[in-house]
C-alpha cells in the first residue's frame, strides 16, 4: 500500500477553543490513525512573528498548543510532529522558492489584498503597515508543505490559494532545475463544523467570543451559561436552526443525543436547562483530556523533548532534500564537476540527464528530458493534472518498455532519435538501480 503525506500547521498566537478542537485538532487525531497515512503536524511559530510581536505570548502559546494536541490523543511516535522553527531547512527553502516566485503571484495572495483593501478604506497608502514577513507569507507556507512533500493538506476553502501558489512554486522550480518536488492537493472536509461562540458569531480569538478547549471546570460552566440566547420562555418551542447552544452541542453529542435535545427544544426547554445539558456533555468529553493537559503544562521539559525529538526526525528527512535542492541549483562543493558540463572531471562520474516538468499557459502539463549538456531529448505532449505526468515520468525512469508504450503522449525532438533517448534512460536506470 502506497503511503499519503498529511501535513497541517497551527499558528502559535493563541490558546485553543472549543472551535479548534470541533475543526481541526479532533478530526487530523483521527485521521492520523488512518492506515497509509503519514501525518506531519507542526507549531507554525516563524508564521507567528508575522502576526504577533508579544514573544512571552508566542512561547505560552506554543506550549498551549502543543499540550493541547497531545492531550486530545495526538501519538508522537505515530506522527511527525514539530516546531517549525527548529528546522533550520525549512527558511532555506523559503529562499530557495522566493528566487523562483514572481512578484504578481504574492501580490494576489488574500492576506496581501486584506491589508492594501483595510489601508484604502482608512485612506492610507496601499503598503502601510504590510511587512515583507506579510507578503512573503505564502511562499513559508510553501516551504512548509514542500519540504516534506506532502501529497494532502487539510485546509478550509479560505486557505486553498496557498496550496495553488505552492503547486505553482513546485512546478516552477521542476521546470528550472529537475522534478524534485511532489505538487500537494488542498484537503477540504466539507463536513468540518464551524462552531458559534459566546455571541453567536464563528468562534474566533479575532473576536474575542471563544470557550477555550481546557478552561477549568467551573469556568466553562460560567462561560456556558453566558452563552446568547434568544428570549422564549420556558415552556415555549425554541428553534433549533441558528442556535449557538444547539450547534455546539451537536458537535460534541451523538446523533441520539442531540435528537433528544432537538425533542426538548419543541417541547419549550428552559435555557437554563438546555445549557446545563450542554456543559454536561461538553465536560464528559473534555475532562479525562483535560486532566492531561494539566499534567503537560506542568512539566514544559516533557513537550520540549516531544518536539525535539519530532524535530530530528523531520530533519532526517529534511536535511538531505535539501542537500539535493543545493545540487539541482548549483550550490555545490568545487571538488565536484559541474551538472551541466558536456563530460565529466576525471575519476568522477558522468553528469545524468534530467526530467523538468511544468506547466504552460494552456493549463495543460508538461514534461522533457534534458541531457547533462543542456539538448532536449524528450519532449511531452499535454496532461491534464500534473500526477498524471509525473506518472509518466516515474514509467519511463523505470520501465525499459516504456517508451514504446508511451509514445502516443511523447513529440519527437529534431535530431534526436530513439536511441539517443534509450540511451538516455538507461543511464538514469543504472544511476538509480546504483
Amino acid at each position: 500500500m502506497s503511503t499519503t503525506r498529511f501535513l497541517t500547521g497551527i499558528t502559535t498566537t493563541g490558546t485553543p477553543h472549543l472551535g479548534n478542537f470541533v475543526g481541526s485538532i479532533r478530526p487530523s487525531v483521527e485521521a492520523s490513525r488512518r492506515a497509509g497515512v503519514q501525518s506531519f503536524y507542526f507549531l507554525a511559530d516563524y508564521h507567528a512573528l508575522i502576526k504577533c510581536e508579544d514573544p512571552v505570548r508566542i512561547q505560552r502559546s506554543t506550549l498551549e498548543i502543543a499540550a493541547s494536541w497531545l492531550a486530545a490523543g495526538l501519538d508522537p511516535a505515530h506522527v511527525v510532529f514539530y516546531r517549525q522553527s527548529d528546522i533550520p531547512e525549512i527558511p532555506e527553502l523559503n529562499w530557495l522558492l522566493s528566487c523562483v516566485t514572481g512578484k504578481g503571484l504574492l501580490n494576489r495572495a488574500h492576506a496581501y489584498k486584506a491589508s492594501q483593501d483595510k489601508n484604502a478604506e482608512a485612506g492610507r497608502e496601499a503598503d502601510d503597515g504590510v511587512t515583507a514577513g506579510l507578503f512573503m507569507y505564502p511562499v513559508l507556507m510553501g516551504a512548509d508543505i514542500l519540504m516534506f512533500k506532502a501529497h494532502k493538506v487539510p485546509v478550509g476553502r479560505d486557505q486553498v490559494q496557498h496550496i495553488e501558489m505552492a503547486r505553482d512554486m513546485a512546478s516552477s522550480f521542476n521546470h528550472l532545475y529537475g522534478e524534485h518536488f511532489v505538487l500537494p492537493e488542498a484537503a477540504i472536509d466539507e463536513h468540518v463544523a464551524l462552531l458559534p461562540g459566546l455571541d453567536g458569531r464563528k468562534m474566533s480569538k479575532s473576536y474575542n467570543n471563544t470557550i477555550p478547549l481546557f478552561t477549568p471546570r467551573e469556568q466553562l460552566r460560567k462561560l456556558i451559561m453566558g452563552l446568547l440566547t434568544d428570549s422564549k420562555a420556558p415552556g415555549e418551542p425554541k428553534d433549533t436552526e441558528g442556535s449557538a447552544l444547539f450547534q455546539i452541542y451537536q458537535a460534541f453529542a451523538t446523533e441520539a443525543e442531540t435528537e433528544a435535545l432537538r425533542q426538548q427544544y419543541a417541547a419549550g426547554i428552559a435555557w437554563g436547562d438546555a445549557k446545563q445539558i450542554l456543559f454536561e456533555r461538553v465536560d464528559q468529553l473534555i475532562a479525562p483530556m483535560r486532566e492531561r493537559y494539566e499534567a503537560l503544562m506542568a512539566d514544559p521539559g516533557q513537550i520540549e523533548d516531544i518536539l525535539l525529538a519530532g524535530a530530528a526526525r523531520a530533519r532526517a528527512l529534511a536535511t538531505p532534500f535539501t542537500q539535493e535542492l543545493r545540487t539541482a541549483v548549483g550550490l555545490r562543493s568545487l571538488r565536484t564537476q559541474a551538472a551541466g558540463a558536456p563530460s565529466a572531471a576525471k575519476g568522477g562520474k558522468a553528469a545524468l540527464p534530467v526530467f523538468k516538468q511544468y506547466r504552460e499557459a494552456d493549463g495543460q502539463f508538461y514534461f522533457k528530458l534534458v541531457a547533462a549538456d543542456g539538448r532536449m531529448l524528450l519532449q511531452s505532449t499535454g496532461f491534464g493534472a500534473p500526477k498524471e505526468a509525473g506518472q509518466a515520468i516515474g514509467r519511463l525512469q523505470k520501465e525499459p518498455d516504456a517508451l514504446a508504450a508511451l509514445a502516443d503522449r511523447l513529440a519527437p525532438v529534431e535530431g534526436v532519435t530513439p536511441d539517443d533517448v534509450a540511451r538516455a534512460l538507461d543511464a538514469l536506470r543504472a544511476a538509480a538501480d546504483a
